[in-house]
């Protein structure tokens, strides 16, 4: 199970790092809108949030990886 988060966890972590920095690269994060309005957050808690963001994003995409590479022994266990 440990193994099977840091599959899952690491590598959402680097991407999630990188999809930020291309992100913010081409967005002010001054001049994002949520629902019609500006959002007034500090500069770090937009970065923090959207760091947040990537990284769930990418995780689910690691587990959806994983749960779809499971052998059909596993899905179905044979009784002994």
């Amino acid at each position: 199970m440990k193994s099977r988060l840091i599959v899952i966890l690491w590598p959402s972590f680097l991407m999630a790092g990188i999809a930020e920095v291309v992100f913010f690269t081409f967005i002010d994060p001054q001049q994002l809108y949520l629902l019609g309005r500006p959002v007034n957050f500090s500069l770090t808690a937009t970065y923090s949030i959207g760091f947040i963001a990537f990284w769930l994003l990418c995780a689910a995409s690691s587990a959806a990886t994983l749960f779809f590479m499971r052998s059909s022994a596993e899905i179905n266990p044979q009784p002994d």
